[in-house]
């Protein structure tokens, strides 16, 4: 199936046109993203379940992680947040989610060891927004990550590619599978971008497909 691709500031408006202009709140497309990686992971990697870790970054892309991992604790999965960055610079939909984990009593921690255990990790920490090289404790997680041999499913796009060139930043997460959402992105259709993602899922309003079906 043929799909245009596009750069991180269009999805950034056609996120701004569903939110302020059809009235869908932020929320609600979070649920839709978080149900759609949920799918993929427990339709594809059913083996790989004895142990996901969900690598949350601060932002709007750690919201979806964290909504992931609640539907996948629900789904009677087990499951650890991995807490990355500076969480008193979380984004309000960020704060929402994390109240309903710590609700769920979903176990969160800040120690990267916790990677060496997991079976499947769903990175989750920078999505579309990366515009400078990865550094600090971002990137000591995604070195970690990229030194397991766990399964990994990237949220819309593997930390540390650039959504518009595919160029790492620095550092990238090596994905098994990129869920990505509305749209490609360009940067997954790049040489780099396409290595770094794994099979590419784009997830729309019309189901989830691989983008070489």
């Amino acid at each position: 199936m043929e799909e245009k691709a596009i750069t991180a500031e269009q999805m950034r408006h056609y996120d701004s046109y569903t939110i302020n202009t059809i009235g869908i709140p932020s929320l609600v497309l979070m649920e839709r993203a978080a149900l759609a990686v949920r799918d993929e992971i427990l339709h594809a990697f059913p083996l790989n379940l004895k142990h996901v870790v969900v690598v949350a970054g601060s932002g709007n892309n750690g919201g979806d992680g964290l909504d992931i991992a609640r539907l996948l604790h629900i789904a009677g999965v087990r499951v650890t947040i991995l807490n990355v960055g500076n969480l008193a610079h979380a984004s309000d939909e960020h704060q929402v989610q994390e109240k309903i984990c710590q609700y769920y009593q979903i176990p969160e921690t800040t120690d990267r060891s916790v990677l060496k255990k997991a079976t499947l990790i769903v990175d989750a920490m920078f999505g579309i927004g990366i515009d400078r090289p990865v550094t600090g404790s971002y990137a000591d997680a995604i070195t970690a990550i990229n030194d397991t041999d766990a399964v990994v499913v990237a949220v819309d796009m593997p930390s540390g590619i650039n959504t518009d060139t595919g160029e790492v930043m620095g550092v990238a997460v090596k994905a098994t599978a990129t869920v990505t959402f509305a749209f490609n992105k360009v940067g997954l259709t790049t040489a780099s971008g396409s290595e770094h993602a794994g099979r590419v899922v784009i997830a729309n309003d019309m189901g989830t497909y691989a983008v070489d079906d």
